[in-house]
């Protein structure tokens, strides 16, 4: 019965590797995020969906994701990218330039957009399917009109601290998990900032989508993997 049961898994095993599994991918347990956990939601505002003035391909998307994994958080943050008017990350207020183009600013190279999500516009506004009734703070950012803000933490001058860092720790939060618009760029430098400041970080990869510039998804998955930001799906998630 031993020698029977020995083959047995034997075979099981060797049909999961010819699946490109392994007999712990049935082992693994679902992530269920503690109290000391926050769940940041980035720039999920329509500008960044379909019909906004800097779409993100398929970005609503993620709102019925984001929508889903709220119950299982006790801290959300949401950010909202809320420019002035004549931003200097807007293509329009540099002579002779067009979107996508770079540009040099006092901090280094700038990516130049159209313009979007400018302050008190309809067009910056929160999508209105998002449901985030327990959400406690809604940080707002890139509204110096002289730097750009992709990071929920610090503003692209590497200098000019949000607070969220700060706040997080004061709430004892030691682990977050990053979604929302643009996987490549405000939700890979969120992440990688949440990491810089001492944080575990998490993001849930279909809880995103990509602008994808110039193979930019590519590189931001690079970078936060080496960081140590663990990539990870929605299912992964207990709620």
């Amino acid at each position: 019965m031993q020698a029977f049961d020995r083959r047995t898994m034997l075979k099981a095993t060797a049909a999961l590797g010819a699946l490109g599994l392994s007999s712990q991918a049935f082992a693994a347990k679902k992530i269920k995020p503690a109290g000391n956990s926050a769940l940041i939601v980035v720039d999920v505002q329509n500008c960044f969906v379909e019909g906004g003035t800097l779409p993100v391909a398929k970005g609503s998307e993620v709102v019925p994701v984001i929508n889903s994994l709220a119950s299982a958080f006790e801290n959300i943050v949401v950010t909202q990218d809320w420019h002035t008017a004549g931003h200097a990350s807007f293509a329009s207020s540099h002579g002779g330039k067009k979107p996508f183009e770079t540009t040099k600013l006092a901090y280094g190279n700038q990516v130049l957009w159209p313009d979007h999500c400018v302050q008190g516009t309809e067009d910056a506004a929160l999508h209105k399917d998002l449901k985030l009734p327990t959400a406690q703070v809604i940080l707002r950012k890139g509204f110096h009109k002289s730097v750009d803000s992709y990071s929920a933490f610090e503003e692209a001058d590497r200098k000019t601290s949000t607070g969220l860092a700060g706040y997080l720790k004061q709430r004892g939060i030691k682990t977050v998990f990053v979604t929302g618009l643009a996987t490549d760029f405000c939700v890979a430098w969120t992440a990688l900032d949440a990491r810089r400041f001492g944080f575990e970080v998490y993001v849930i990869e279909d809880a995103t989508r990509a602008i994808d510039l110039n193979g930019s998804l590519t590189a931001a998955w690079k970078k936060m993997a080496k960081a140590g930001v663990k990539r990870i799906q929605s299912a992964d998630i207990s709620v």
